[in-house]
């Protein structure tokens, strides 16, 4: 008698796709990964914080030889002279949130990230979030390296620096939002325009250009718009109460409150980043 054996067919294990992509949290560690790899974060964090604790520095040291103080524009508190430097370093950090995004499009790394990020939204707002922690911690050392530089010389200018006081704490604060803040515009603009060249003339001929511009006109139309271009309405943040009062003074455009201000910034940036992320699921990579 003969047995025949049948030989069942080889079972081959084959991985499950979700298709879903990974999770949040590892496409946040490695747009980490890709950002602290860059030159140009450690340049352009650097280049703030030596810009801001500079600026703050020669403010402080030059105020004591002028009789008076205050008709040379010198804030009257501490704490607007200690965040002097912002409107130079939000420079720096707009051009470090804009190569974060511009960069993987002009070497072509982004369809490695589409692809690696099949629904493409998460990878966005990763970058988003670590430009923002970035642009908040280099803000945070930034302005406190500029107390203690300026620390010594506010006896002779016979001004006080409390921590417990809610003016000081709002215009410090507020000088770590507003530049997370620029950083997060930036990206977003970025993301918008997919050029670098484009996107930091566009950038910076607003901050620089568009609003001073606005400013200085003396039309009802450009005085009324102007308080809500997105740095003119963030950096009342950063004044003082008598800045504000100055401010006020010189414009018959609306006033805005140092939050309402921030709350104008912060709708500038939802809605580019929501720009953002509709062209970023339509377009190609």
């Amino acid at each position: 008698m003969t047995t025949t054996t049948v030989d069942s067919p080889a079972v081959t294990s084959r991985p499950r796709t979700t298709g879903s992509g990974p999770t949040f949290g590892r496409v946040l560690t490695a747009e980490w990964i890709k950002f602290r790899s860059l030159r140009s974060t450690v340049w352009t964090s650097s280049i703030t914080v030596l810009v801001m604790v500079g600026l703050a520095f020669l403010m402080a040291s030059l105020s004591t030889a002028v009789d008076d103080p205050s008709a040379q524009g010198i804030p009257a508190s501490a704490a607007p002279m200690i965040v002097f430097g912002y409107y130079f370093g939000q420079l720096a950090l707009a051009v470090l949130g804009v190569l974060v995004i511009t960069g993987e499009y002009s070497t072509g790394m982004i369809r490695s990230t589409l692809t690696a990020v099949p629904k493409r939204l998460p990878a966005l707002w990763a970058k988003a979030l670590v430009a923002a922690v970035v642009g908040a911690v280099v803000a945070t050392v930034a302005i406190a390296l500029s107390a203690l530089v300026t620390l010594p010389y506010l006896d002779g200018l016979g001004m006080t620096f409390d921590l417990s006081d809610g003016e000081t704490l709002r215009v410090l604060g507020g000088g770590v939002l507003y530049l997370a803040t620029i950083t997060v515009f930036s990206l977003a603009v970025g993301a918008i325009l997919r050029h670098t060249a484009a996107a930091l003339a566009t950038v910076l001929g607003l901050l620089l250009v568009v609003e001073t511009v606005f400013q200085s006109i003396p039309h009802a139309f450009f005085q009324n718009v102007s308080p809500f271009l997105p740095g003119t309405a963030g950096s009342k943040l950063m004044m003082d109460d008598a800045g504000l009062e100055m401010a006020a003074s010189m414009t018959s455009g609306p006033q805005l409150t140092p939050w309402q201000g921030y709350g104008v910034m912060l709708a500038w940036v939802v809605v580019l980043l929501a720009t953002a992320a509709v062209l970023l699921r339509r377009r190609a990579a």
